[in-house]
Order: C-alpha cells, then sequence, then structure tokens
C-alpha cells in the first residue's frame, strides 16, 4: 500500500508534453474519502488554460493523425505495457483517493491496460467499405479523425473510465484534451510519465485538471474542440449537449441510471441473489450500472428479499486499504451527504430490512451500512431516481406484463438484468425492457467489442468496439466512374 509519503503534494496540467501550473496560478484542495481531509493541490484550470491544451492538441494532430495505424497501435500498446507496470501504485493511488476497496481497485490497472490493446488491435484489423455499382462506378469509404477530441470524466473508477476514452480516442487518430473530474485527480496524475514513457509525441494528450462549471465549460465552448464525449450525470449532459449546439458538436453522453434486476420465481436465485448483492454494492454502489431496482416475482419475493437483506448486513464495511473491505467509504462528503438524504426519504417510502445507517465500528468518514428497502411504489423517489450508492429498492410484480411495465418505469434505460430459467422469456423481456444493454442470467460482464450505452435520459450515442472508431472518426464516400459518363446534357444545343 501507497504510504501519504508517497502521494503527490500538488497535481499540475499536462499541456504540450510538460507539467504546468494553471495560467493564472488557482488551485483546489484534494480530499480523501475517510479522513475528508486535504492530501494534496491541484491545478484550477481556466477558459486559458483549456486554450493552450487546445492549441497544443492541434499542433500535433497533423503528425499524429498522418501516422499509420500500425504506428499508432505500436504505441498504445507501449502505453498498456506501462499501465500495467504500475498497478500495485495504481491501485494505491485509486483506492485512497476514491474510497474503493482495494480488492477492487486492483483489477483496474489490468482493465485500463486492456481497453489500449484492444484498440491496437481494432485499428490495425480495421477495413474500409468499397461498393461497386455494375461496371458503371465503383464508390469507397476514407476514415479520416475528427480533430481534437475533448473527453470528460466522471470520479468512479476514473483511472479506468479513462482509459475507455483515451485508447479509442488515440486509436484514431485524434488528439485530444482531457477532463478528469476534480474529485478523483489523484490517477490521472499519472498518466503524463505514462505517456512520457510509451513515447506519446508531446501535445497528442493534454490533461487539465479543474471544476467541471470552469475548466469543463470550457472545453465543451472552445470552438477548436468539434467534438465531446461525457460520462457523468444526466442533467450535466444535458446542459453539455446544448452548449455543444452553438457549434454543431459531436456528443456521445453515457448518463445516468436507474437499472432494474428482474428475477423471476424460476431463476436459479442463489445465482440471482450472487449478482444483486455484488452488482448494486460492488464499488460502492458507485456505478452507472448498478441494478439498483430489484423486481421479484410475487411466489419467491418474500424470501428473496429476506435473503437479500441478510447478505446485505453481512457485506464487510471497512477502510478501503483492508483486503478484506467489500464496500469502503463513498467518494466525497457532498456525495455522502446526498446519499444519505436518500436513506431518509426511503425510510418515509419503503420497508427499511437492512443497513441505512453508518457502521458502528466507524466514526469517520464516509461510511454507509448496505441498504435494502422493500415494499417500494413505482412511484417513489428511491425507485424513480438515481442514488449512485450502496442503496437497493426491491418490489414485487405478478406476471411477465407487470414486470416489463416496472422495468421501464423510469425515465432512465442503462442496463437490465433478468433471471429466469425460460430463455424464451428472457429474450421476450431482452427485447421489451428499454435499455441499452441487457443481460440475461449474467452480472455485468463487458465484452470490448460490444456497444456500450444508454436509451432515455441514460445517454446518447454508444461506444465500444467499431462504434467507438466510428465516434473518433469521419467517414468521406469516394465516387469513381468506371466507363463513360452518361450525363443528361441540360441546356445543350439540339
Amino acid at each position: 500500500m501507497t504510504s501519504i509519503e508517497d502521494l503527490p503534494s500538488v497535481i499540475r496540467h499536462w499541456i504540450g508534453g510538460e507539467l504546468t501550473d494553471a495560467t493564472d496560478r488557482r488551485t483546489f484542495d484534494v480530499a480523501d474519502p475517510v479522513a475528508n481531509t486535504p492530501y494534496a493541490q491541484a491545478a484550477r484550470g481556466s477558459a486559458a488554460d483549456i486554450d493552450r491544451a487546445v492549441t497544443a492538441a492541434r499542433a500535433a494532430f497533423p503528425a499524429w493523425s498522418g501516422l499509420s495505424n500500425r504506428g499508432r497501435a505500436t504505441v498504445l500498446n507501449r502505453i498498456a505495457d506501462a499501465v500495467e507496470a504500475r498497478h500495485e501504485k495504481l491501485a494505491a493511488f485509486e483506492t485512497y483517493d476514491t474510497g474503493l476497496p482495494i480488492t477492487q481497485a486492483k483489477g483496474q490497472a489490468r482493465r485500463a491496460a486492456e481497453n489500449f490493446r484492444y484498440f491496437a488491435d481494432v485499428i490495425v484489423a480495421l477495413g474500409e467499405e468499397a461498393f461497386r455499382q455494375g461496371g458503371e462506378q465503383v464508390s469507397y469509404v476514407v476514415r479520416k479523425p475528427v480533430g481534437v477530441a475533448g473527453l470528460i470524466t466522471p470520479w468512479n473508477t476514473p483511472f479506468m473510465l479513462e482509459s475507455w476514452k483515451l485508447a479509442p480516442a488515440l486509436a484514431s487518430g485524434c488528439t485530444l484534451v482531457l477532463k478528469p473530474a476534480e474529485w478523483t485527480p489523484l490517477s490521472a496524475s499519472l498518466w503524463p510519465e505514462i505517456f512520457a514513457e510509451a513515447g506519446v509525441p508531446a501535445g497528442v494528450v493534454n490533461i487539465v485538471h479543474g471544476i467541471g462549471e470552469e475548466a469543463g465549460q470550457a472545453l465543451v465552448d472552445h470552438p477548436d474542440v468539434p467534438l465531446i464525449s461525457f460520462t457523468g450525470s444526466t442533467d450535466t449532459g444535458r446542459h453539455i449537449i446544448r452548449c455543444s449546439a452553438q457549434h454543431l458538436k459531436t456528443t456521445s453522453m453515457e448518463l445516468g441510471g436507474k437499472s432494474p434486476a428482474v428475477v423471476f420465481a424460476d431463476a436459479d436465485l442463489e445465482a440471482a441473489l450472487d449478482s444483486v448483492v455484488f452488482g448494486v454494492f460492488s464499488l460502492n454502489g458507485e456505478r452507472c450500472t448498478a441494478g439498483s431496482r430489484v423486481l421479484v416475482e410475487r411466489p419467491v419475493y418474500e424470501e428473496f428479499t429476506r435473503r437479500l437483506a441478510e447478505r446485505a448486513a453481512n457485506v464487510r464495511v471497512g477502510p478501503p486499504s483492508d483486503p478484506a473491505t467489500e464496500v469502503g467509504a463513498l467518494v466525497h462528503p457532498e456525495h455522502y451527504e446526498q446519499v444519505l438524504n436518500y436513506v431518509g426519504i426511503g425510510k418515509k417510502e419503503g420497508r427499511l430490512v437492512a443497513g441505512g445507517t453508518r457502521p458502528d465500528h466507524l466514526t469517520d468518514g464516509n461510511y454507509l451500512q448496505p441498504t435494502v428497502f422493500a415494499d417500494v411504489e413505482r412511484d417513489a423517489r428511491i425507485f424513480q431516481e438515481e442514488i449512485f450508492g450502496p442503496v437497493v429498492a426491491v418490489a414485487p410484480f405478478d406476471d411477465e406484463t407487470e414486470a416489463i411495465e416496472l422495468a421501464n418505469a423510469t425515465q432512465f434505460g442503462l442496463a437490465a438484468y433478468i433471471w429466469t430459467s425460460d430463455l424464451k422469456r428472457g429474450h421476450r423481456i431482452a427485447h421489451a425492457v428499454e435499455s441499452g444493454m441487457v443481460w440475461i442470467n449474467s452480472h455485468n460482464v463487458r465484452d470490448l467489442r460490444t456497444p456500450f450505452g444508454g436509451v432515455k435520459a441514460s445517454g446518447v450515442g454508444r461506444e465500444g468496439g467499431a462504434h467507438s472508431i466510428d465516434f473518433y472518426t469521419e467517414s468521406k464516400i469516394v465516387h469513381i466512374a468506371l466507363g463513360d459518363v452518361h450525363t443528361p446534357r441540360f441546356g445543350a444545343a439540339s
């Protein structure tokens, strides 16, 4: 475990291949979620810093976009090597900064490295389309990187989620400006040494820290950034889309979720229980795809709810650095208070069957015992609104029709989980549920080749696999005549 002496006291921007302070020298405090005490100062980016970063990215764009796909893939694989070489330090930083349990943080380096290796393979193997119109004409598609990409990333599992955007943007030939979340900038401080070690040319990647309303807003508003990829709250996503309309920017929005886990009476209840408990309480419940609404068929409702409450009560809440911990500290006092507020609301809207309080053995820090509310009505706030913490709402249903209705009864549509031994029914439900992703008898196992994203208030667009390459590139169609051209001769003399 990295000790406090190993942590940086200052987190600086990375612009044009150099570590730099904010133009106006401003900083903001970065605190850990256990002591809630500032341990570092981060550069507070402004519009001037964003402009410096965009200028550096534009200058680097011709050479980076002109590099062969194989050349960029080679660099991406070197980035993956550098990430993996720092896996212990990365996990320690991520745990310290976010409150994630160390056992869960340790997988982030591997997943981040795999993102770079995967897109290195994709960009080398990717072909371009061609079309033939008989013997008269042939047409072919040319992909071109869009330009400078603006990437705005969230505070939950920050390093890995940054890699989800960095890897396809770089593979596609874009240069970029990354704005990490202000609550969790620590692991992002590792990127400069990783990129330098991997030989990423100066200006290809630029990192500007700061407050979303300042640095993030400036990135969204900058006229020389034609593309914004954002992961975060639905309200912020709506705001970014409104602002992006001014310059007709392309946007990709991975937003909020209130995903249903639908459990039928014929399901393998033990497997479903394992999935539900892990799906809503892992990563401290701070995950967009959490199955935070559990819908259970009435014949097994009481049994499943009782067993869910028992499991929640036994989840180990403790210091993030303890390998035995399953739920650590929530990321920030502001977020912690918001989650506690929802717990208070839930006590009026449902039947509290587990948790709802701070664990007795943890007197300080942003800790909450995993919380289960039963008998929750569809119009309850804890059923409708994203809580983003270790809190789950449970409700019964009587038949397939009601299960679909309840699953779709929110503004969100990111993910859904279906548990049944009747695969025909599983497919019917999967097709009827309004969500971008569905898992049948599975618990959020990701395949990097597949599209990731939601519908309704959960997002706009898809990333993942070739969909990411589509987002970071423009397709140009070139038409070529193969024979004599017989165009109607308007205006020619008879």
